[in-house]
C-alpha cells in the first residue's frame, strides 16, 4: 500500500513538473531578452523570428523530455522490484533473493547537452608528428652508430655557417635531487647549500657567467638560513639575468605516477614562493631527469604562462628518429586540442644523458675532455681514458677547434643555427675550485672562438631562456610562437628505455604502499583546503575570525610542501634508498595527521548551528579522526564509535566531491544494537557485519555498521547513532564460509550468524539492484558480470600471475622491469578460504590466499555507488624472492591490440600493444584508470594508486600489484626493492555498454571517459570521511548539516582546489584571497546513461561563481594563470566564467 501511494505521489509530481516546465518554457521564449536579441538579428520578416522561437521551443521540449524520462526511470526503479513486502516494512528480501530498500524518494535526472559531449569537440588540430604513428613506423632496432652509439655519423660542410654564424649557449647547471641516495636534509647539508653559497660568490666575479636552478624546495631551505646580504645578492643575480630559475616547481616532478592535482600544487607552491621572495616569474621549463615525459606537463606549463620547455629522458630510438628528421624541437600540442592554443615550444636533448660527456656533441670521448671537473688529480675521471687538459695559450687553438667540431655536428640535428650546450651533472658546482675550472677554461675557449671570425661562431655562457630567445629571434617570431618550419607534435614519451631492452617500466609500480599513501594525502589536502577556505570565509562573514584557529594555515603549508616534495622523480617513483623512503614516509604521516586536524577544526566550526556556542580548544578537539596510523609504514586502524545507553553519539560525514553524493558508509561500532538517524530524525536502514581478524575469526567487540546516506556537495552532514535494541531497520549480514574441508571452521559469535559449507567447483553469485557477479567455486575469484538491464553476461575473469626476473646479469630493480618471459599463474597448494557476505546494502566475496586477499564488493544503492564493483586487494609478498605479482582481467571484449591508460588522472592516451617490442616495453603508467573496449562494451579499471598496466592480449588488462627484487639494476640506486610492506591496492571496475546505434566515436588519438566513469573515479579517490563527535561532559551543542553550494555545479566541472592564498607579510598565515581551480571534463556520451543518484546537468562550460556559494559574498573574481602569477582584468562579480572541454583554469576570489 505504502509503495502504491509513493508511486501515485511521484506520478503526480511528474505531471506537475511537466506542465510547469512547459509553462516556464513558453514564458522564457516570450520574455527572455537574450532570445529576443537572437530573433532580432534577422531583419527580414517576422516569420524567421517565429521560426526561431519554434526551434527554441522544440529544443526546450527535447530537454524537458530528457528530464521527464529520467524522472520516470527513477520512479520505475522504485516500483520495478515487483515485490510487495509481506510485513509492509522495508528493507526486505524479495522472492528472487534481491533486497528491496526504502528509496530515498528523490528522483534525479541526467541532462547532458549534446554540445557538451566529446564528439562536439570537433576536428582535432592536426599534428605533424603523432607519437602513436612514430611507434608504429620505428623498427626499434639498435645498430651501432659509431661514436654516437645509439645514433648515426654526423657530417657537415665547412662553409655552412658563412652567412649565418653558429650561436652557442653553454648553460651551466646542477641537478639536485630532493632525496635519492641521501635524504633531502642530508643532501642540503652536504652539497646543496654549498652550491647555492657558491652561486652568490662566484657568479658576480664575471658578469658573463650564467647559471640555472630548478628545485625551489632546496632554494627555499637555503633562503631561510641565509642572511639578508646573501638573500639580496641572490635576488640581484636573478633579477639581473645571470641566474635563471627554470620551471620553478617545488621539485622536478615525476611525470608517470603523479596526479595532476599534485603536479599543479607543487608548481603553485614553487611559483608562489618565488613571487613572494624574489618577484620573478619562470619562463622556461627544464626536466632533465624524469624517466619519460607526459603531455600533461606541457599543458600545465603552458597554462602557467611558460613559453618554452626542455625534456631529456626519451627512448633512444625515438631520439635517433627525431634527430634524423631534425624534429628535436617542436610545438607540443594536446591531442584533444581543436586549434593550437595548447602549443608550447619544446626542445628534446638528443643524446644519452644530461651529463657533460653527452651534451657538447655526439662523441662522449671528446666531450668528456671539456668537463674540467675531471682534470687529472680530481676525484672523477673520464671512462674513455682521455682526460681534460687545462686551456693555455699553447693549446687553445687545438682545443677550441676540437670542441667547435662537436658543436657543429650537434647543431646539424636542429633547424636553427642556435645551439644549446648544457654544462653540469648531479650536485655539481659545490666546490669553488670547480667554478674556476669550468668557467675560466670555457671563457678562454669562447674568447678564442669569438676573436676568430673565420670560425663563424659566437659562443658564450647563457641561461635556458637566453637560448630560447635567440632561437625565436633567429626565426623572426615572438617568444613562444611557432617558428615557421617547426613541426607540431602530439602524444607522450612513455615508455623510456636508455639502452638495449632496458625499459624503465618497473617504477610504475615500485613501492606501491607509498604510491597509495600519496593519494590519500592528496585527497586529504584537497578536502582540508576546501573546508579551511570555507570555514575562514564563514568566520569572517560572521565576524568571528578572532575565534577560529586560522593558524591551521601552517599545517596546510606543511602538507603542500610535503606532498610537493614527494612528487619528486625519485620519491613517488619508489626509486630512493630505504632510509630515504622512511624519511619521506615520516614526513607524509606527519602531514596527514596535520591535515586531519585542519579538517576536524573546520568541520567543527561549520556544523555548529549557533556559532555563539563555538569554542575552540587546542587540547580538546571536538571531533575524532576517521582513522589512525601507528607508524609511517602501517595500514590505518579505523576509529571505533563506542555507543552506550546514556544517549546518542553524533557522526559528521564529509563529502569532498563537488556533487551531491548517494552512497553507503561503513563505521565501526562496539555493539550490534545500533540505530542510525538522520539529522531530522529519520531512521536509516543499517547492515550489520562482523569485523574479521582472519579468514575465519571474527571480533566479539567490534562490528561494522553500514548505512546509505545522501550527502551535500562539498558538505558535512550530521547523523545520530544510538544503542537501541528495537530497530527493525537494522539487519544482519548473511555470512557463508566456503571451506575446502581442511580443518578450518567458522567460529561464529552470536549474534552474527555464520554458516560454513564445503566449497564446490560450480559458479556462485552475488547480486544487487544493478549487477549480478559470478565467481569461480574453486578460486573464489570473479568470473562474470551481468547488468540488470542486459540479457548478456560478460566474461570478466580475475587471475593472479607472477613474473620472475632474468637469469642474466641484467635483472629487474627499482627502475627496470626485465622479466624472465611471460607471467606464470599464481598457485598455492591449499585452496583458498572464501567468505561470502550478503545483505540489503552490500554484498561481498573475500578470497584468502597466502600472498594476497581480495575483496570484491557491490553496493545495493541507486546511482554511481551501485554501478561499479569495488575491488580491494591486500598484498603481502615479503617472503618472495625476485617476484612480481600481477592481477589480470580476462574478458571477451574484442579490444584487439588497443587499450587506453590515463596520463596523470587528467587525460586518456590510446596505447597499442606492439609485438615488435619486448613484453616489458608494453607496460604504461596507470595513475587513475585504464580501459579496453569494443563496439558494444567498455571495461574501465579505476585505481586509487598509481601502478603499471598493460594489455598483452585482446580482451585483457593486467596490473602489477607489487614487486620484490633482491638486486640493484645499475642505475645508481645501489639497492634492490626489499622493504615491501603489507599494501592495500584499491580499485573500482566499471562495465559500460555503448548506446544502441552508437559505434565507437573515439578517434585514433583521443578518447574520453563517460560522466559515470568520471564520477566513479571521484568516489574512489575522494572517500567520505566519517568524523565522530567526541562525547562531551556538558553535552553536545546543536549541530546542523553544512551545504556550502547554493546552486549545483555543472557535472562536467571538477573543483580541483579551493586554496587559501598566503598573506604577503607572513607566508604561514592566509590572506583574504582564495584560488579557485576548475577543470572542465570532456565526456564520451556514447555510453549508456544511468541514474547517477544526483542531478547532473551541463551548461556548455558556463558557470556563475557569484551564485555558487551559499551565505558567502563574492567580492572579487579575477582570472589568473594556473600558478596565480599572471593576473587578468577582474570580471564583474556577477559574470559567468567559461571553460572549454579539458580546460583547467584558475581564478582569484575574495569570499566573505
Amino acid at each position: 500500500m505504502k509503495l502504491r501511494k509513493q508511486v501515485t505521489v511521484c506520478g503526480g509530481a511528474i505531471f506537475c513538473v511537466a506542465v510547469f516546465s512547459l509553462y516556464l518554457m513558453l514564458d522564457r521564449v516570450q520574455h527572455d531578452p537574450a532570445r529576443r536579441q537572437n530573433g532580432g538579428n534577422f531583419p527580414r520578416s517576422q516569420i524567421s523570428v517565429l521560426q526561431n522561437r519554434i526551434e527554441q521551443l522544440e529544443q526546450l521540449l527535447e530537454e524537458n523530455h530528457q528530464i521527464i524520462s529520467h524522472i520516470k526511470d527513477s520512479v520505475m526503479e522504485l516500483t520495478d522490484t515487483g515485490a510487495v513486502s509481506p510485513s509492509g516494512h522495508l528493507p526486505f528480501r524479495s522472492a528472487n533473493g534481491s533486497w528491496v530498500l526504502p528509496f530515498d524518494g528523490r528522483p534525479t535526472f541526467l541532462a547532458v547537452k549534446p554540445q557538451d559531449c566529446q564528439s562536439a569537440l570537433g576536428s582535432h588540430g592536426q599534428a605533424d608528428v603523432q607519437m602513436l604513428d612514430v611507434y608504429s613506423i620505428l623498427k626499434f632496432d639498435n645498430p651501432d652508430g659509431g661514436v654516437w652509439k645509439q645514433g648515426f655519423e654526423i657530417t657537415y660542410e665547412a662553409d655552412e655557417w658563412d652567412n649565418e654564424p653558429l650561436q652557442v649557449f653553454v648553460v651551466p647547471h646542477s641537478h639536485n635531487d630532493p632525496g635519492w641516495i641521501k635524504t633531502f636534509d642530508k643532501y642540503f647539508t652536504d652539497q646543496t647549500q654549498h652550491i647555492l653559497n657558491n652561486i652568490v660568490v662566484k657568479l658576480p666575479e664575471d658578469p658573463r657567467r650564467k647559471f640555472i636552478w630548478s628545485e625551489i624546495s632546496f632554494f627555499a631551505k637555503w633562503w631561510e638560513t641565509a642572511d639578508t646580504y646573501k638573500q639580496e645578492a641572490m635576488r640581484k643575480l636573478i633579477l639581473g639575468g645571470q641566474l635563471e630559475i627554470v620551471t620553478g616547481g617545488w621539485v622536478m616532478t615525476d611525470e608517470a605516477n603523479v596526479h595532476y592535482f599534485a603536479m599543479i600544487d607543487q608548481l603553485i607552491e614553487g611559483h608562489q614562493w618565488l613571487e613572494r621572495n624574489i618577484g620573478v616569474t619562470p619562463r622556461s621549463g627544464w626536466a632533465v631527469d624524469p624517466f619519460g615525459h607526459s603531455a600533461t606537463m606541457s599543458y600545465l606549463l603552458k597554462k602557467a604562462n611558460l613559453t618554452s620547455m626542455l625534456i631529456q629522458r626519451v627512448h633512444y630510438s625515438i631520439k635517433k628518429h627525431f634527430a634524423s628528421t631534425r624534429s628535436l624541437e617542436f610545438m607540443w600540442r594536446q591531442a584533444w586540442d581543436t586549434g593550437s592554443k595548447t602549443d608550447i615550444f619544446c626542445h628534446m636533448m638528443p643524446f644519452y644523458s644530461y651529463d657533460v660527456p653527452h651534451t657538447c656533441g655526439p662523441d662522449p670521448k671528446i666531450c668528456c675532455q671539456f668537463d674540467f671537473k675531471r682534470l687529472p688529480g680530481g676525484r672523477i675521471n673520464c671512462p674513455w681514458k682521455v682526460p681534460p687538459k687545462p686551456v693555455v695559450e699553447a693549446n687553445v687553438a687545438e682545443r677550441a677547434n676540437l670542441l667547435l667540431d662537436q658543436y657543429r655536428k650537434k647543431s646539424k640535428l636542429f633547424r636553427s643555427k642556435v645551439l644549446l650546450v648544457p654544462l653540469g651533472d648531479d650536485f655539481r658546482y659545490d666546490k669553488a675550485l670547480e667554478w674556476d675550472q669550468q668557467f675560466n677554461n670555457y671563457q678562454k675557449l669562447f674568447d678564442y672562438m669569438n676573436s676568430h671570425p673565420e670560425l663563424h661562431v659566437q659562443a658564450q655562457f647563457g641561461t635556458l631562456t637566453d637560448y630560447f630567445s635567440a632561437v625565436y629571434k633567429a626565426k623572426g617570431v615572438a617568444q613562444g610562437s611557432r617558428p615557421p618550419d617547426f613541426p607540431v607534435l602530439s602524444g607522450d614519451f612513455f615508455a623510456y628505455a636508455d639502452r638495449e631492452d632496458h625499459y624503465w617500466t618497473g617504477y610504475f609500480t615500485s613501492r606501491p604502499f607509498y604510491k597509495s599513501l600519496d593519494r590519500i594525502l592528496e585527497s586529504h589536502l584537497r578536502g582540508a583546503e576546501i573546508l579551511y577556505s570555507l570555514a575562514v570565509a564563514s568566520a569572517r562573514h560572521v565576524g568571528m575570525e578572532g575565534r577560529y584557529p586560522i593558524s591551521d594555515y601552517a599545517l596546510l603549508v606543511d602538507a603542500r610542501q610535503t606532498i610537493g616534495l614527494f612528487q619528486h622523480h625519485d620519491a613517488i617513483t619508489g626509486t630512493a634508498k630505504e632510509n630515504v623512503v622512511v624519511d619521506y614516509g615520516t614526513r607524509l604521516l606527519r602531514s596527514l595527521i596535520g591535515l586531519k586536524r585542519v579538517i576536524i577544526n573546520a568541520a567543527h566550526f561549520l556544523v555548529m548551528k549557533n556559532k555563539d556556542f563555538y569554542r575552540f580548544y587546542q587540547t580538546e578537539p571536538f571531533l575524532e579522526t576517521d582513522d589512525r596510523r601507528a607508524t609511517q609504514d602501517s595500514l590505518p586502524q579505523r576509529t571505533l564509535i563506542e555507543l552506550d545507553s546514556a544517549g546518542p553519539r553524533y557522526l559528521v560525514l564529509f563529502n569532498p566531491i563537488e556533487q551531491e553524493r548517494l552512497c553507503v558508509v561503513t563505521v565501526l561500532v562496539n555493539t550490534v544494537r545500533v540505530r542510525v538517524l538522520t539529522e531530522d530524525g529519520q531512521t536509516l536502514p543499517v547492515q550489520l557485519s562482523a569485523q574479521w581478524s582472519s579468514a575465519s575469526q571474527m571480533s566479539a567487540e567490534v562490528f561494522e555498521a553500514t548505512f546509505m546516506v545522501r550527502l551535500p556537495a562539498l558538505g558535512l552532514a550530521v547523523f545520530h547513532l544510538y544503542d537501541s535494541a528495537d530497530s527493525p531497520l537494522t539487519l544482519r549480514s548473511d555470512t557463508l564460509l566456503r571451506l575446502s574441508g581442511r580443518g578450518t571452521s567458522a567460529r561464529a559469535l552470536d549474534p552474527l550468524p555464520v554458516r560454513s559449507q564445503q566449497a564446490e567447483p560450480q559458479t556462485f553469485f552475488i547480486s544487487s539492484q544493478a549487477l549480478t557477479l559470478g565467481f569461480s567455486g574453486t578460486t573464489g575469484l570473479l568470473e562474470s558480470i551481468k547488468r540488470k538491464d542486459d540479457p548478456q553476461e560478460i566474461k570478466v575473469q580475475i587471475q593472479f600471475m607472477v613474473y620472475g626476473t632474468r637469469p642474466s646479469k641484467d635483472k629487474s630493480g627499482a627502475y627496470l622491469f626485465l622479466p624472465d618471459g611471460k607471467a606464470k599463474p599464481y598457485n598455492q597448494k591449499e585452496p583458498p578460504v572464501v567468505r561470502v557476505v550478503e545483505g540489503p546494502l552490500f554484498s561481498e566475496v573475500v578470497a584468502y590466499y597466502q600472498h594476497f586477499q581480495q575483496t570484491i564488493r557491490i553496493h545495493n544503492v541507486p546511482g554511481v555507488d551501485g554501478l561499479s564493483i569495488e575491488i580491494t586487494t591486500a598484498v603481502d609478498i615479503r617472503d618472495q624472492t625476485n617476484k612480481e605479482l600481477a592481477m589480470r582481467l580476462v574478458t571477451d571484449i574484442q579490444s584487439g591490440d588497443v587499450f587506453y591508460t590515463d596520463l596523470n588522472g587528467f587525460q586518456m592516451q590510446p596505447r597499442h600493444h606492439l609485438m615488435k617490442l619486448p613484453l616489458q616495453a608494453n607496460f604504461y603508467p596507470m595513475p587513475s584508470q585504464a580501459y579496453i573496449q569494443d563496439s558494444n562494451n567498455r571495461l574501465t579499471l579505476h585505481t586509487a594508486q598509481a601502478l603499471g598496466v598493460t594489455s598483452l592480449e585482446s580482451g585483457q588488462l593486467e596490473v602489477i600489484m607489487d614487486r620484490r627484487l633482491m638486486q640493484d639494476d645499475n642505475r645508481g640506486l645501489g639497492q634492490g626493492l626489499k622493504d615491501n610492506k603489507k599494501t592495500t591496492n584499491r580499485f573500482r571496475l566499471l562495465l559500460e555498454r555503448r548506446s544502441i546505434g552508437n559505434t565507437m566515436m573515439d578517434s585514433a588519438t583521443t578518447s574520453f571517459p563517460s560522466i559515470l566513469s568520471h564520477m566513479t573515479n571521484s568516489f574512489l579517490n575522494h572517500e567520505v570521511l566519517p568524523l565522530p563527535v567526541l562525547p562531551k561532559r556538558r553535552g553536545v551543542p546543536p549541530l546542523e548539516t553544512f551545504a556550502p553550494l547554493k546552486s549545483i555545479l555543472p557535472c562536467d566541472f571538477h573543483l580541483v582546489n579551493l586554496r587559501s592564498i598566503h598573506s604577503q607579510k607572513d607566508p604561514h598565515s592566509p590572506s583574504a584571497y582564495t584560488a579557485l581551480i576548475l577543470h572542465r571534463l570532456a565526456l564520451d556520451c556514447g555510453l549508456e546513461a544511468h541514474n547517477l543518484g544526483f542531478n547532473c546537468t551541463t551548461s556548455q562550460g558556463q558557470l556563475s561563481v557569484s551564485g555558487l556559494f551559499r551565505t558567502l559574498d563574492l567580492q572579487l573574481l579575477q582570472p589568473m594563470s594556473l600558478t596565480l602569477m599572471h593576473p587578468s582584468t577582474p570580471l564583474t562579480n556577477d559574470s559567468s566564467i567559461s571553460l572549454d572541454p579539458m580546460e583547467i583554469s584558475a581564478f582569484k576570489l575574495k569570499l566573505r
